[in-house]
């Protein structure tokens, strides 16, 4: 049976970190209605193996698909530094250590940017969504800089060093609101929404 997005508007985001789940929700807010994995009774730590922001959403949600039989979308976001050569990028996450340690991450990241002139990186976020066994892939992408040190206490994981071109802020010191309108995931999921609208 063709399912009507235009009036269902319910889906799977395969994902149960809360940061992102709660994002999500805000970015899409009365246009859909997005149900975790826990929603769902998933309660797997999809292992992300890829090489690729595109590859690692991929296996998120085939897994959902394939196992509950849910249109889903999942998502990867890779923060990608140039002077780094594109460090820490798919390793974002677990870029210092292999619990998210948001904390650690930064540290590391500002050591490893210490004396460097070129801070140019951008944040970029790969959406795959599955609908009856269709894969779509849809990007998003924001450019910007790394501070010298952690600025803002909103938001999460590298958003106290990453400041979008053209704001003069880091996305901790903006807030959560005004993020959600910029942003690399936004982006992203404003792509999926305009193929769902189009359903």
């Amino acid at each position: 049976m063709k399912r009507n997005y235009k009036t269902m508007k319910k889906i799977v985001f395969a994902t149960n970190n809360e940061h992102k789940l709660r994002e999500i929700r805000d970015i899409l807010k009365e246009k859909a209605e997005v149900l975790s994995l826990a929603d769902i009774g998933c309660y797997v730590d999809i292992a992300e193996t890829a090489d690729t922001l595109e590859g690692n959403a991929l296996i998120k949600a085939r897994y959902v698909y394939e196992n509950y039989g849910y249109d889903c979308f999942a998502d990867d976001t890779g923060l990608e530094v140039e002077a780094l050569g594109g460090a820490p990028g798919v390793h974002t996450a677990r870029y210092a250590t292999d619990g998210h340690d948001t904390s650690a991450n930064m540290r590391k990241l500002l050591a490893e940017m210490k004396g460097k002139t070129n801070r140019k990186a951008c944040f970029r976020t790969a959406i795959a969504f599955i609908r009856d066994g269709e894969e779509h892939l849809f990007s998003g992408r924001v450019d910007g800089y790394i501070s010298e040190e952690p600025l803002g206490d909103r938001g999460f994981g590298y958003d106290p060093v990453f400041i979008p071109e053209e704001t003069g802020k880091t996305f901790a010191q903006l807030g959560e609101e005004f993020k959600n309108t910029i942003s690399h995931r936004a982006r992203a999921v404003n792509k999926l929404m305009e193929y769902l609208n189009s359903l």
